[in-house]
């Protein structure tokens, strides 16, 4: 006779149904039960919670606020995938080191589905984590850890005074991440660390004033990242913090490709040193078969871009495009590009309007510069209110760059200077800067109208 209880049921339904069975019955039961958790914010709750995890059943924690001291482990070999949820304004105050939720899986496929195990699609599969908010109240808790697993789904979670708030290592595969606020986290808002991940989606989410970064990725193995419908703001911590972006992607001894980035709202804030709203460097490690060390396949569209050094800065990338955005409040650039190759920029508005540039927002120097780079084409946009740069629009060691089509309006410097550039077109364009408004030095075989 199977007397497992039911896997789905809230805590309070859970013990009252206790109550009900004989005791023959109650002792034919599989685990020992502890005590109920409490939920005011006081009592350690960590045993209790802990124990109705590993009795193999989903957690529904009532409201009220639950304090931890350690993480709750959730064995999806042990477990099954759970839904761990809350029910109503449901808390988990984290007053230890770690992650308030640990989820360890064992996929080591892909996401291809012959890669998938049976062990894994019946045991394993879609673990969902919603409808909490977690607390840190320790300088090395972290808010949601996920390991090993395929197809997790957390959903309106409210993350904050944490270290990191969603933080993913080892290997994961399709991640959705959505409806969340990730807020005044020491470390970073979601963090891809070292991760083997393809398929990520985060969408409508706040990702705010995490000191580390809002949305990281180094090392590790990353594609299909895709960012969209999100407001990403000001996680760069205290001015004298080490550098930081809003998003920020490197892949070091890894590799990141096929990044998708729209329809966001990412600012905040030029007082971070080396501040960045888009920072990404895709010098990768060596593969078999090429010496090209760049990845890439990168899409930025569609999105509002203000008040950091640098707007966007793009490093070691091949095959990007940078297009729709409306950019400004770059303090020391708007739009940074280094040793690229194959890049797209095209129909954004950079514009200084008074509106936004008055006080402290008057030295912002915008601009757009781009070094090293090769066969980029930059067509039909716009670009105003460069201040104390050399030219609106730098190209230094270049070649193969197409630029037509743009507004260069600045009277008081020139609308666009190469330096030690070869075989560039400059046509087409309303440009103004004086007598000299398209200067060349050192430079060949270029086109100019």
């Amino acid at each position: 006779m199977n007397c497992r209880p039911p896997r789905r049921v809230t805590c309070s339904l859970f013990f009252a149904s206790i109550t009900a069975f004989s005791v023959g019955t109650f002792a034919m039961l599989p685990f020992a039960l502890a005590a109920e958790p409490v939920g005011d914010g006081v009592a350690d709750d960590t045993a209790a919670i802990q124990q109705w995890i590993d009795a193999e059943r989903d957690v529904q924690l009532p409201v009220g606020t639950y304090r931890i001291t350690r993480p709750l482990r959730v064995d999806l070999k042990s477990t099954g995938a759970i839904a761990f949820q809350g029910e109503g304004r449901s808390r988990i105050v984290m007053a230890g080191p770690g992650p308030a939720i640990q989820v360890m899986g064992t996929h080591a496929g892909t996401a291809d589905p012959s890669t998938v195990t049976d062990d894994i699609w019946n045991q394993q599969n879609a673990v969902i984590i919603s409808d909490l908010e977690i607390v840190g109240e320790h300088p090395q808790a972290d808010g949601v850890e996920l390991s090993g697993t395929m197809q997790p789904t957390l959903h309106n979670l409210t993350i904050r005074k944490s270290r990191h708030a969603i933080h993913l290592v080892d290997r994961n595969r399709n991640v959705i991440v959505s409806d969340c606020h990730l807020y005044e986290n020491s470390g970073v808002g979601l963090f891809l660390d070292a991760v083997n991940l393809h398929q990520i989606n985060v969408t409508g989410s706040h990702i705010s004033y995490n000191a580390g970064g809002g949305i990281a990725s180094h090392d590790g193995n990353v594609r299909n990242l895709h960012i969209t419908g999100c407001d990403i703001e000001g996680n760069m911590g205290s001015a004298d913090a080490a550098s930081s972006a809003n998003v920020w992607l490197t892949s070091g001894s890894g590799s990141i490709g096929e990044v998708a980035i729209t329809g966001c709202t990412i600012q905040h804030t030029h007082q971070g040193k080396d501040s960045a709203n888009i920072r990404i460097d895709l010098h990768s490690q060596q593969v078999n078969g090429t010496e090209e060390r760049r990845h890439g396949n990168i899409t930025i569209s569609g999105n509002i871009l203000s008040d950091t050094q640098v707007n966007v800065h793009l490093r070691h990338l091949r095959s990007a495009t940078v297009t729709g955005n409306t950019i400004w409040k770059g303090f020391q650039s708007n739009v940074v590009l280094e040793n690229c190759e194959a890049v797209t920029l095209a129909s954004n508005a950079m514009d200084r309007n008074p509106r936004y540039h008055l006080g402290r927002n008057t030295v912002a120097k915008h601009g757009v510069q781009l070094t090293d780079c090769r066969d980029c084409v930059l067509s039909a946009n716009v670009i105003r209110g460069v201040n104390d740069r050399p030219a609106v629009l730098e190209l230094t060691r270049c070649q193969g760059i197409l630029v037509q089509g743009g507004v260069f309006s600045d009277d008081s410097l020139p609308a666009i200077l190469a330096v030690e550039c070869a075989d560039c077109v400059i046509r087409n364009n309303i440009v103004r800067g004086g007598d000299s408004p398209i200067q060349l030095r050192d430079c060949e075989g270029m086109q100019t109208d």
